[in-house]
Order: structure tokens, then sequence, then C-alpha cells
């Protein structure tokens, strides 16, 4: 239900003489005289002054590297003249000026960088949201032009990937179900040229290729989590996985319910008796063609909740804000489209994906409070509240996967509404092997997906003792302290002991309520797609 897709490339040309319909470049605040404008921003730029204070407003704003070209154009002008028309540098700010045929593009573009850093380029999240903020604004222009300050060293593919990514996720729409044609929404940007000093510069081009890959797999989550629950739900939900996941060549396994129930999946079933849909547990595996017998020796196994839509069962949930419960299969969502970047990305290391997918439902055959479950692992399940769906469900994946072998775990899920209590809407919680977790959290930094490792603790645990079977649900007493780390130390039961795992807590990060902001769109965000796909790298190459 995407919009067409947003095409990427890479020009060298002079911005100034680029044939686009909008030119777009970076702009830092700064504190007036406390840094002497150099570079693109010499010379002397007056006529925009606060008359209150009488301080010359381009002062406050230094164009970033990369707008050399432009601001000759404009003699010195162009900082006026964007102080004048209200910029501030601010980070996400978009400023657009009519060029008057001073350059060949009719619009200059300044987004905001905020404050230039010191003897540094701009950190790779500032130019990822910076260039998302620009093409957004830009919706309805066919051809634009980024040329947003890239360092020249180490760190240059670093900065590119982050620009490409956050041009072509701020360029995302979901086209949505109207009848009618909407005036005010225009086309999102077809296509984007990033400048850079070689555009046949072969590593410049390997990361705009990757870039396409990754925006596309966050797109087509951010599809899945949109598209409404009446039609994603568990098993059209596992055949649109199943065949897209055919398409790019993984191999593919659907268990349905007759093959869960043989199998031993009571967790997956307890979660789905409910539901006139019956569930599913869908595998997507992918093999490396050739690598080292190191590489090939690793195994990553991925799993993702995938609750189509969570009323909360019996323990029903209050009806305020239950329509963002069809984002509970954000989880899901972010594993199957990691899985299809693998299988186009191809690393030198083995990934499965499982994806338990279910639709907790309140009806006269949905599992209740007090029951005990069977879980694969064999181990039995005292269910206290049939809210805690997602644990159920995973914990049966999570046995699948240690039991057709795996050297790494990772699951993500929307889980707890204790993870947005403890860490906000922003920021995801992991928990699992420590050092495990640490490099979750460099990946999360690297990709602008930031994740905080939580701890598990023993107290916690001893609380979720039960008196008739292995373990509770949650805790024992219904306290809702360390709700997050209660279903982080529920998981574990279900990891061989010797395998380094992650639960990563997305309850918060994986949906956005609000209007766009930075590479972020409204409705399903696509975390932590950048995250698990930077994870499978850095395993490849560093085991």
């Amino acid at each position: 239900m995407t919009s067409p897709s947003t095409t990427l490339s890479l020009v060298d040309t002079d911005p100034a003489e680029l044939a686009v319909d909008a030119i777009v470049i970076g702009l830092h605040s700064q504190n007036p005289g406390t840094v002497e404008q150099t570079g693109a921003a010499s010379g002397p730029e007056t006529g925009a002054r606060d008359p209150g204070r009488g301080v010359d407003l381009a002062e406050t704003l230094l164009l970033a590297t990369g707008a050399e070209s432009i601001a000759a154009a404009f003699d010195g002008r162009l900082t006026a003249t964007l102080a004048l028309l209200g910029a501030t540098g601010g980070p996400g700010e978009v400023i657009k000026l009519a060029t008057l045929g001073t350059v060949t593009a009719p619009l200059v573009v300044a987004v905001g960088l905020g404050p230039e850093p010191s003897g540094a380029a701009p950190a790779p999240e500032t130019l990822r949201r910076a260039a998302a903020s620009a093409v957004r604004a830009l919706a309805g222009c066919e051809r634009v032009a980024l040329t947003l300050p890239l360092p020249d060293d180490e760190d240059a593919p670093a900065a590119l990937r982050a620009t490409a990514e956050g041009a072509l996720l701020g360029a995302y729409r979901f086209a949505g179900y109207k009848t009618r044609p909407q005036p005010s929404r225009r086309s999102p940007v077809e296509s984007v040229a990033v400048h850079v000093p070689d555009a046949n510069d072969a590593r410049a081009r390997a990361e705009i290729t990757r870039a396409a890959v990754v925006a596309g797999a966050v797109g087509r989550t951010r599809d899945w989590v949109n598209t409404p629950p009446n039609e994603l739900r568990p098993p059209s939900f596992a055949d649109s996985v199943a065949a897209a996941a055919r398409e790019a060549g993984l191999t593919v396994e659907v268990l349905d319910e007759q093959a869960l129930a043989a199998g031993g999946y009571g967790g997956i079933l307890a979660v789905g008796l409910g539901s006139a849909a019956p569930p599913r547990l869908v595998k997507l595996s992918y093999q490396p063609a050739s690598a080292g017998p190191d590489a090939a020796a690793r195994r990553i196994a991925l799993v993702g909740k995938g609750i189509t839509f969570d009323t909360g069962g019996v323990s029903i949930k209050p009806a305020q804000g239950m329509w963002e419960m069809k984002s509970d299969m954000a989880g899901a969502a972010a594993v199957a489209a990691a899985m299809l970047a693998v299988a186009e990305l191809k690393p030198s290391v083995a990934v499965s994906g499982y994806l338990p997918m279910a639709e907790n439902m309140p009806s006269g055959s949905s599992y209740r409070p007090g029951d005990v479950v069977t879980m694969y692992n064999g181990k039995r399940v005292e269910v206290l509240n049939t809210d805690a769906e997602g644990r159920m469900v995973l914990g049966d994946a999570m046995a699948r996967a240690c039991e057709d072998g795996c050297d790494y775990l990772i699951e993500t899920s929307t889980l707890t509404g204790g993870q947005v209590v403890a860490l906000g809407k922003r920021m995801a919680g992991v928990m699992g092997s420590a050092e495990f977790c640490q490099r979750v959290q460099a990946a999360g930094e690297a990709t602008g997906e930031p994740a905080w490792p939580m701890p598990l603790p023993d107290d916690v645990r001893k609380g979720m003792d039960s008196e008739v079977a292995d373990i509770s649900q949650v805790n024992a007493s219904m306290d809702r302290a360390g709700h997050m780390l209660q279903g982080g130390v529920f998981l574990r039961e279900f990891v061989a002991d010797d395998v380094p795992w992650a639960h990563i807590d997305i309850a918060g990060p994986s949906y956005h309520s609000g209007e766009p902001t930075g590479h972020w769109s409204k409705g399903g965000t696509g975390v932590p797609v950048r995250t698990l796909l930077e994870l499978v790298d850095d395993i490849a190459a560093n085991g």
C-alpha cells in the first residue's frame, strides 16, 4: 500500500548547476559573534537585523560544507535571506527559498543541522534526520538533490549511508484506503540525487545500494504495521510474508494450526484459541552461497512477535487507544522485512527468522487466567493474565530456534507497556546476555535506533514462581513493578544455556502516533530493522 518508491543516485556535478526541482543544503545555528564565518558563509551578509537587539541575524547562521557554490551564486546574501525567512538552523528545520534563476534549481532548501560540531562533520543520525525532513517537505517535486556535509575520512561511508537512508525514509508514504483524492496530499519525491566528490566511487555506490535495500525493508515493515487488522489476520499475514520470502529466494516453512498442535506449540495455540483466524508459525531461512568455514558455522536466529491484533483476550484492555494494537505484530514485521533484506544483501552468515502469529481475542474458546499451558520445550506455564500473550508465542518460537541450532538469538517484540514507562517512546529496552546486549546497543546507536540494556534480576524471577507450574506468566502477585523485566525473565526460560541472546522490547519506538518527525513517519516506524541488519553484518564480519 505504499506510494511508488523513490529512486536514489549519486551526482558530482556542481550543485549550482544541477537540473533538479530543488537543491537541499545544510544550515548550522551559532551564537552571534562566537564563530567567525568562513568558506561558504564568508563575506558581508547584512540586511537581516533584529531591531530589538541590534544583532545581525545572519551572524546566527552558518552554511554547512557543500553549499559553497550556492552561496557564491547568491553573492554572499544567502544566510541573510534565510534569516529574513525565519531560519534558525535548528535540527530538522526546513526553509524554502525561490532562487529566481540565481542557480539552475528553482528552489534552494535549507535544512537545519543544529550547531556545527567542533572539528567534525555532523553525526550520521543528524544527517539521517535532516535528509528525511527535507525530502518529506519537498513532496510534490519530482527531482531533488542533497548537498549535505559529508566527511572525507573513514567516517564518510557511515555519513553517506545515513543521508541516503534518511532521504528514502522521509519519502515514505502509506497510501491508505481513502476513496477520494486528497488535494493537499502531494506525491512523494520521485528521485533523490546525493552530491558526493566522485559519483563513480565504488564504495559510495555500494553504500547507496545498501541504503536502498535497508530503507526498502523499513518501508515494507511500515506497510505491514500500518495495514488495518481486519486485512492482516494471522493466515493472511503468513501468506503475505511467505509469498515475499519465496520471491526473494528464501526457504519458507509455514505451520498451520494442525501442524502447531501436532508439534506441541502450546503457547502459540493458547493465544490463538479465541480467534476465528487461526495462528501460524512462519520460518524463513537464508543460507550463504559461499562462505569460509568460520562464517558458515555462525547461525543467527531472529524471532519476532506477530500478534496481529491484541484485545488483551479475557483480560481485556481498556477501549481507549486499543486501535493501536494493530501494531502488536511490529516485531514479526521487522524480522520478516530484515530477512528479505538479508536475501538481497547476501551476508556470509546463515540467518533464520521465526514469526509466531496469532490474534488475541476474547471468546468462549479463549485461554483463561488460571490455565496451565505446556510450551514447545516442555515447560509448563501458569497463565495469570491473558494480556501477557506475547511472551507465550515467543517462548515457543525461541525454543524452536534453539532446537534448530543457532549461535546467536535476537528476539524483538512490542512486549510491555513497562518499556514505555521506563525508557519512553524513542528508546528500546534490551535484555539478555550482557555482552551481546552491548553489541545490540552499539548497533542501535550506529543506525539511529537507540536501545538501553536492562537487567534480569533474580528477585524478579523469584516473584514469577508458580505453585502449580514451572513458572508463572507474570509476577504471581500481579505486581507491575519491573514489568518490562518480567517479560525478559520469562523469555530467558526458552533460550538454550549456551546461546548468546537479546530481547529487544520495542513497545514504544515501533509505532509513532504523532506527526512525522525526522525519519519517522506517522504510524509504523520500522524499528528495529536497521539494528537487526547491522547486527547481521557485525556477526558476519566479527563472529
